[in-house]
């Protein structure tokens, strides 16, 4: 290539390099600084948000088994015949119900003889009396009479007790379980018919480790959840704290009762607790708004627009906040966003946050005279 065309060449691409940079520098390139320009700082764009009071709780986990409150196997006392069964799993039944009975009818032909022969020895009685107020009859005879109609009203109790072993009734009131028999069948004494849970409350035993032994007492709040019933929370109460420690775990047994009135949780159901040891209204603000440095503990409040650096004590964190103990009252909008460019007295811009933050620092700050 010739000295001339390759002069040309330079030429064009200087040309070229010098239209881009004045295309960049009227088109594209930042505005300058605002300090430049106004002789102050450039504001700090940042986000707030504002210091809110909430209930902050110390909790500890645990899990557990639901036992019914009352259980029992519903057995019979006597060999016999079902004649009637009216188990119907999952129903509630009351006390006294009858859940089944056993073929009845020589227990009754006994009772029956029984009530007669007290008849008969009540009235023996009657006449021995009478036969002695005139001396008709010894006092030995009056006696015999006496403990004849004793002996006959045992007689009766044992007969009406015997009747009474062919009716099964639910001792207490509860649900009652699955049975493997139907009418007709015949059982033995001892035989499981079914089982009645009692389960208008649930007990639920769980382990706690030694460090919280003494943060446990008798009626703190536990709450229950279950994987069967994700969106609901069950609401109970210690009722027992065991006074050993286990040495091998480490950890105590407790004891709590869980309100079922509608009979939802049944007995045997494995559930996840919330132990609440204790809980505080206390002012909280997003941790990070919270600033560490050295030995301090600061935040940036905003104020008319300005940060102000703010010493604080915290405490609790719980859901992404923390408790602030002295320092900040509530309500006041503190810095989340955008803190590095944040100093002590340096002016704010806001971003669109939360509305109650914005109007506590939304005033203008005041313009130099």
């Amino acid at each position: 290539m010739s000295i001339l065309k390759q002069l040309m060449v330079l030429c064009v691409l200087g040309a070229l390099a010098y239209g881009g940079y004045e295309y960049y520098r009227t088109e594209l390139a930042p505005a300058p600084p605002a300090e430049a320009e106004s002789g102050g700082p450039r504001p700090a764009t940042v986000e707030l948000a504002r210091a809110e009071t909430r209930t902050l709780r110390r909790t500890v986990e645990a899990v557990g088994t639901t036992r019914a409150l009352r259980s029992i196997e519903i057995v019979p006392e006597v060999d016999g015949r079902l004649i009637e069964l009216t188990i119907s799993p999952g129903t509630r039944v009351e006390k006294g119900d009858v859940l089944a009975r056993l073929e009845d009818t020589i227990e009754r032909a006994d009772l029956s003889e029984a009530e007669a022969v007290l008849t008969e020895q009540r009235q023996a009685l009657e006449r021995a009396r009478q036969l002695r107020t005139t001396n008709a009859v010894s006092l030995a005879t009056l006696e015999e009479a006496i403990a004849r109609l004793a002996e006959a009203e045992a007689d009766v109790e044992r007969a009406r007790r015997r009747l009474e072993d062919r009716r099964i009734t639910a001792p207490f009131g509860g649900v009652v379980g699955l049975t493997n028999y139907d009418s007709g069948a015949r059982v033995e004494e001892g035989q499981v018919l079914t089982r009645l849970d009692d389960l208008s409350e649930v007990e639920v035993e769980f382990s706690l480790p030694e460090t919280v032994f003494a943060q446990v007492r008798h009626g703190q709040q536990v709450i229950a959840r279950s994987a069967a019933f994700p969106e609901r929370d069950f609401t109970g109460t210690i009722d027992a704290v065991d006074s050993r420690i286990d040495p091998v775990s480490r950890a105590f047994r407790t004891r709590a009762l869980v309100p079922n009135p509608d009979s939802t949780l049944p007995a045997g159901m494995f559930l996840s607790l919330t132990l609440i040891l204790s809980q505080d209204e206390r002012v909280t603000v997003p941790e990070e708004a919270i600033i560490f440095q050295a030995a301090e503990t600061y935040v940036f409040v905003a104020q008319d627009n300005v940060a102000q650096r703010r010493v604080v004590r915290t405490g609790q964190r719980q859901d992404g906040r923390i408790a602030i103990l002295s320092g900040l009252d509530e309500g006041e909008a503190v810095v989340v966003r955008g803190l590095q460019r944040v100093r002590d007295g340096s002016p704010l811009k806001i971003l669109e946050t939360d509305d109650a933050a914005t109007a506590s620092a939304e005033a203008e700050p005041e313009q130099p005279t």
